[in-house]
C-alpha cells in the first residue's frame, strides 16, 4: 500500500465514487484505478466500496479509510512542497470571506509583502462555506473567516470583533426614528447577503434566537449593491459596520437599531487541524492579529 493508492482512492471519492471520472482526472486508465482500489481492499482485508448495479457505494470502512487517507495525503503534500521548495521563494495560499477580503485583505497583504518580499501570497475570496471547503481539501493554507466554522476538521481562533449594522435610506420615516420595535422590524423589506456568507449566518442566527423567521426581499453577494438599494429606498439592509461606515458618514444612509437585538460576531483565523503551518504562515497570522494595534496610516481601502 502506497501514497499513490491513497490518492487514487481519494480521487474516486471526490469523483462521486466513479472510477471512470477519477481515471480521467488522474490521466489513468479506468482498469488501473479499479485495480488500485482492489489492491487496497486486499491489503486491509475490508471492502471499501459496495458494487451494486455497476455503481460504487462507499462502505463504513471506506469512510474511515477516507478520513485517514485525507490526513496522510495532506501531510505528504505539505512535506513535498516544503522540502522541494526549501531554498526557493515561498508560496502562501490564503482564503478569505468576502467582507474581510474586500475591506482588510489588501492591507494585510501589502503589509506582509513589505516584511516578506520573497513570499508569493495567493488569495482566494469567496463565501465562508466555499473557503471552508477549500481548507478541508488542502487547497488553502489558512483563511480569515466571519462567523462560526462548521467543519470539525478545522481549527479556528478569534482575532477581531465585528458588528453588523442595520441601515435604512436617509429619508422619512428613518430620519425621524432610528429605533425599530420587533414588530416594525418584521414588517420591513430586508436586503441581505446570500446564504452561506458569514454576514447572513450571523443575521439568521440572531433573528432565529429572537424567535423570528424572516424572508429577504433581496439577496446579493455584493455589499455595494445592497447599500445602493438601501439608498434608493428599496428596503433596509443588515451589513458589516465596517463596510457601511462611509455611507453612514456621508449621510446617504442612516444607522438603525432594533429593540432587543444585537448583531455581534468575530473574525477568525482558520486552518485544517492537520495542517503544518510554515514560519511564513505563522508570520501572516501574527500580522493579522496585531494589524489594528500597530501605528500605521495604511488604512483599509474605501469601497467605491
Amino acid at each position: 500500500m502506497t501514497i499513490r493508492h491513497m490518492k487514487i482512492f481519494l480521487a474516486v471519492c471526490e469523483a462521486e465514487n466513479s472510477t471512470t471520472k477519477a481515471a480521467k482526472q488522474l490521466n489513468m486508465s479506468q482498469p488501473a484505478v479499479s485495480l488500485a482500489i482492489k489492491e487496497l481492499e486486499n491489503y486491509y482485508g475490508v471492502r471499501l466500496f459496495d458494487r451494486i448495479s455497476r455503481r460504487l457505494f462507499i462502505t463504513e470502512a471506506g469512510k474511515t479509510f477516507m478520513e485517514y487517507a485525507s490526513r496522510i495525503a495532506t501531510l505528504f503534500d505539505d512535506m513535498e512542497k516544503g522540502l522541494r521548495n526549501w531554498d526557493s521563494f515561498g508560496i502562501l495560499r490564503v482564503g478569505s470571506s468576502i467582507t474581510i477580503g474586500t475591506r482588510f485583505m489588501p492591507a494585510y497583504v501589502q503589509a506582509f509583502a513589505s516584511q516578506h518580499p520573497n513570499v508569493d501570497v495567493r488569495v482566494q475570496i469567496g463565501s465562508s462555506e466555499t473557503i471552508e471547503n477549500l481548507l478541508t481539501i488542502n487547497k488553502l493554507d489558512l483563511a480569515l473567516l466571519e462567523g462560526t466554522v462548521r467543519s470539525d476538521r478545522l481549527v479556528s481562533s478569534q482575532y477581531m470583533t465585528d458588528t453588523l449594522s442595520i441601515i435604512g435610506p436617509a429619508k422619512p420615516p428613518y430620519l425621524e426614528r432610528r429605533v425599530l420595535s420587533m414588530q416594525e422590524f418584521r414588517q420591513q423589506r430586508l436586503l441581505l447577503r446570500e446564504p452561506g456568507s458569514g454576514t447572513r449566518e450571523l443575521f439568521d442566527q440572531v433573528v432565529r434566537n429572537a424567535g423570528m423567521s424572516l424572508s429577504p426581499a433581496w439577496e446579493a453577494m455584493s455589499t455595494t449593491a445592497l447599500i445602493n438599494a438601501t439608498i434608493r429606498g428599496i428596503g433596509i439592509a443588515a451589513l458589516p459596520t465596517r463596510m457601511v461606515s462611509d455611507a453612514i458618514r456621508e449621510g446617504t444612509v442612516v444607522e438603525l437599531s432594533v429593540e432587543g437585538l444585537e448583531f455581534r460576531r468575530f473574525f477568525s483565523i482558520v486552518h485544517h487541524q492537520d495542517k503544518f503551518l510554515t514560519p511564513f504562515a505563522m508570520a501572516f497570522i501574527e500580522l493579522c492579529r496585531n494589524y489594528e494595534n500597530e501605528p500605521t496610516d495604511a488604512a483599509p481601502p474605501r469601497i467605491q
